[in-house]
């Protein structure tokens, strides 16, 4: 069980990235808090030189004498450049070219509006000091108080015995007192000093100098530090520093000190490559763990980068080591997750051109908690190329690739591998449906190194295999207007076929580089292959039928989805997988007419209820293969509960190397109790285990200025075997937690982002079903 605190007091400014996928929606409670007068619009083109240095005067009387005074009153404006002020009387002398205002007194400028006991403005330095002040920021919800406020020259603020916040001035709930406040309109960051935060009121905290952002802005300086406890950390504090190094570049280097660990510290480089490129560098290093008896150092090193060199190449990368296999089950990484157990190495480029385009990568894959290690790609090289309507609606294809496979472990057989797939298809496609008849040639040469020294082994040293295939797959459009529950809907029928047919070759000559099972649903019924990579290309000469039907509404939604399908064999399959790398000794051989039924529904039940699922049965034995099925009711934004089931045998576990049946249960909630209070929970039961695997549960008040979030982990840990941890059968099977966060909007931190994390915040995340409307 562990306890953390968290004071969320900054937020660490984004490195806008050029073609940024990764933003995220943002549910939270908003004020709107405007100045108590208009936005002041400029008379004059302010364009122009001329119009900014022209002074405009309007009251209802004046009176003044020449060179000297001038007096006005009543609804006096004065309005220069981009600036307004407006009174109820103000004197100009014109000798010292300084105006004094005072009475309703408003200052309004393109950044800010002030209203003010009193005002004297200084027009040949453009400054001006307001007594007994109140002032908005605009675009920002921070407004405040200052006995003192000074506009200098270059349109920064200097508040005196001043304050601020982002609630509501009627009923504050943090309120930030300082003795001086800085706000530079350049840099956009506000410097505070001698400052005490009140939070109801209450002082709780004493800040003798910081700084804050009042737009998206980077600036360098130490963020707020974070505290937490914990049984298994034990104390740990944190003060991250961030350096915006340059526009194309910024740091952030965080100290994390934990009592029962050590200093764990984590360093993030984020950098911008001219305009279409970008990247980061992540640094993670924990020497000596002292939870760990004779610990090594651990660490983490990551770096990816992608983008466009001009429009034709492409290149990307990505890299990521750790120094044992629970890095991420026992350290919060920036990096990735406790559940993640792959760390990809790839490094591409590319090139494209509208009908071909050529590649060359290499690649590979670190497992965590498993001996035997994927094969490396070092390197391939690819050349596609495509001629749609090449002749009297021919298209013609070609798919090729050169790849040599290596492996870390001497006693591994290691190959080359080249293909070549040529195809030409006649594809006719119109409202009715569509029918495509294709021919391909699959080309493979292996030239293998065996190095496994098995006495069974059967691996040759070259291997030319040539595969013919032809496939035709049709399907045809069927629709009516129909109606239901005295509802119109518009039905379709889309009952589609496909032939396949593959040439045989024993394969057992071949070894296993980069090929895999595919998942068998109901769109895999009509892929050409069933296995992934080319190292298996199974025989086949068969039917696949399937129907598909749906119903739209008079809004054209799709509200109803019903998928059934089967693969009818005329040849049973007498190519398999191989169970062990470098040795062909056992494959698994298809013996069947059909393969499983796959059936796939998702609909709008009725009104806010939807129901999704899927199954694949063997109707010859009587066996459920696969199967999952969920049951949403959203009625409303930010209203969700669902009910889940899924089943999946015959499951490898990579600890133990036996076969397991997965069967579970679920139930997940978010329902808000007011508009500003939100209940989140969900809960995952292993039928199998008869055991929770997982339990989340979670309030949220979120107001406009503030929030605050408590919530409880149960979960099961995934340990994994190390050779370099001397301390694995004392990992815990499950871990729990709970933790409290507490975020105060407008002192650079935004707040936990809504519902919407809070739901992705376990082991399982929320999916609604796709399609169909919300």
């Amino acid at each position: 069980m562990q306890i953390r605190y968290f004071l969320a007091l900054s937020l660490l400014p984004q490195l806008v990235l050029a073609n940024d996928a990764n933003t995220a929606t943002v549910e939270s409670s908003q004020c709107v808090i405007e100045p108590p007068v208009k936005p002041y619009v400029p008379l004059y083109d302010l364009d122009s030189p001329a119009d900014l240095e022209r002074i405009s005067i309007i009251s209802d009387s004046s009176k003044a004498q020449m060179g000297k005074q001038a007096q006005f009153s009543g609804d006096v404006s004065f309005s220069q450049g981009g600036r307004n002020i407006s009174a109820d009387e103000a004197i100009l002398d014109q000798e010292a070219e300084e105006l004094a205002a005072n009475g309703n007194l408003v200052f309004q400028d393109e950044l800010f509006t002030v209203t003010a006991d009193s005002l004297v403005a200084k027009m040949r330095s453009n400054s001006a000091t307001l007594l007994g002040a109140q002032y908005w920021l605009h675009g920002q919800q921070i407004h405040g108080d200052a006995n003192k406020l000074e506009i200098t020259k270059e349109n920064n603020l200097l508040l005196s015995e001043t304050n601020f916040t982002t609630c509501p001035a009627d009923n504050p709930a943090w309120l930030l007192e300082a003795d001086k406040i800085k706000i530079d309109s350049t840099e956009e960051w506000g410097e505070i000093w001698d400052a005490k935060l009140q939070i109801g009121g209450v002082p709780v905290m004493y800040i003798p100098y910081m700084t804050i952002p009042v737009s998206d802005k980077r600036k360098s300086g130490f963020l707020f530090p974070s505290f937490s406890t914990s049984t298994t950390n034990g104390v740990e504090f944190a003060v991250p520093y961030y350096w915006n190094i340059a526009p194309e570049f910024d740091l952030t280097f965080t100290p994390n000190y934990m009592s029962a660990r050590g200093l764990y510290t984590k360093t993030e480089f984020r950098y911008l490559a001219g305009e279409k490129q970008q990247g980061q560098l992540n640094f993670e290093f924990l020497p000596d763990d002292d939870k760990l008896t004779n610990s090594p150092n651990r660490y983490l090193y990551h770096w990816e980068h992608s983008g466009a060199i001009d429009k034709n190449w492409r290149v990307l990368a990505n890299y990521t080591d750790v120094s044992d296999n629970n890095y991420f089950n026992d350290l919060n990484s920036d990096v990735q997750r406790a559940t993640d157990n792959q760390l990809t190495r790839i490094g591409e480029i590319s090139y494209f051109e509208e009908n071909w385009d050529i590649s060359g990568r290499v690649q590979d894959i670190k497992v965590l908690g498993e001996e035997e290690k994927p094969y490396q790609v070092m390197p391939q090289f690819t050349f596609n190329y495509r001629a749609p309507e090449y002749w009297n609606g021919f298209d013609i294809n070609l798919m090729s690739e050169v790849t040599n496979f290596s492996h870390q472990d001497s006693e591994y057989s290691t190959a080359t591998r080249l293909h070549i797939e040529p195809s030409i298809s006649y594809p006719i496609h119109g409202p009715a449906g569509s029918l495509t008849s294709e021919v391909k040639l699959l080309q493979t040469n292996y030239w293998q190194d065996d190095n496994s020294n098995l006495a069974n082994s059967t691996l040759d040293d070259t291997v030319n295999r040539t595969l013919p295939q032809v496939r035709i797959h049709g399907q045809i459009n069927f629709e009516r207007f129909t109606d239901y529950f005295n509802t119109n809907y518009r039905q379709t029928l889309e009952p589609q076929f496909q032939y396949l047919y593959v040439g045989y070759e024993d394969q057992s000559n071949i070894g296993i580089y980069d090929t895999a099972q595919l998942q068998e649903d109901y769109n895999g019924l009509f892929r050409e292959r069933r296995f992934s990579g080319l190292d298996r290309i199974a025989d086949a000469n068969q039917f696949t039928l399937g129907l598909t039907t749906k119903l739209f509404d008079e809004q054209n939604k799709e509200i109803f989805k019903f998928s059934l399908g089967q693969i009818l064999y005329l040849e049973d399959s007498r190519v398999g997988i191989n169970d062990v790398n470098g040795s062909a000794d056992t494959f698994v051989q298809e013996n069947t007419s059909n393969s499983a039924l796959a059936a796939e529904l998702s609909t709008q039940l009725y009104a806010d209820w939807f129901l999704s699922g899927s199954i694949q049965y063997d109707a010859k034995e009587s066996e459920n293969k696969k199967s999952e099925l969920t049951v949403d009711y959203r009625p409303g934004k930010n209203k969700l509960l669902q009910a889940s089931y899924r089943y999946v045998p015959d499951l490898l576990n990579t600890n133990t190397n036996e076969s397991v049946d997965i069967k579970q249960v679920g139930f997940r909630g978010a329902w808000p109790i007011n508009d500003n209070l939100y209940l989140v929970g969900n809960w995952y039961y292993d039928l199998n285990e008869s055991r929770s695997v997982e339990t989340y549960t979670g309030f949220q008040y979120e107001s406009c200025c503030w929030a605050v979030r408590l919530s409880y982990h149960y979960r099961i840990k995934t340990n994994y075997v190390d050779e370099d941890n001397p301390v694995n059968d004392t990992r815990e099977l499950f871990e729990s937690g709970v933790y409290l966060n507490f975020v105060i909007k407008g002192l650079g931190g935004s707040g936990p982002l809504g519902v919407s994390d809070m739901l992705d915040d376990g082991l399982f995340n929320y999916r609604k079903p796709l399609y169909l409307k919300n």
